[in-house]
């Protein structure tokens, strides 16, 4: 979800800019030469301000592919805590049923034992 909202904050900051631009293009009080220039200036620093966006881009990619893995490690941890925490219940509830098991067998054969007489 956080991936997404960085490219659509990087989608609306590139809009932005372009309205922006074009807003100021048409609002200036200069001739068409003078304009001509600017829009070449513009044109020429685009692609370093690709280049700039592409890095924080990966920055960004990279800093949330680092959150996940933690996050998945903190989760398989808990899990695996979790599933010990079964098997050591499950073994004594084992133990208890099979001690109740061997009471009740204890207790019925001297009465097995009477019958059989």
């Amino acid at each position: 979800m956080s991936n997404n909202r960085s490219g659509v904050f990087i989608g609306g900051l590139m809009l932005g800019a372009t309205i922006g631009a074009l807003t100021g293009l048409l609002a200036a009080p200069r001739t068409g030469r003078e304009t001509r220039k600017l829009l070449k200036k513009s044109a020429d620093a685009l692609p370093e301000l690709a280049e700039d966006i592409s890095t924080s881009v990966h920055i960004q990619a990279d800093r949330l592919s680092a959150s996940a893995v933690r996050n998945w490690d903190d989760t398989l941890e808990r899990l695996r805590m979790a599933i010990a925490a079964g098997v050591d219940a499950t073994q004594r509830e084992s133990g208890a049923l099979r001690r109740q098991n061997s009471a009740e067998s204890e207790s019925a054969d001297p009465l097995v034992q009477h019958l059989e007489r």
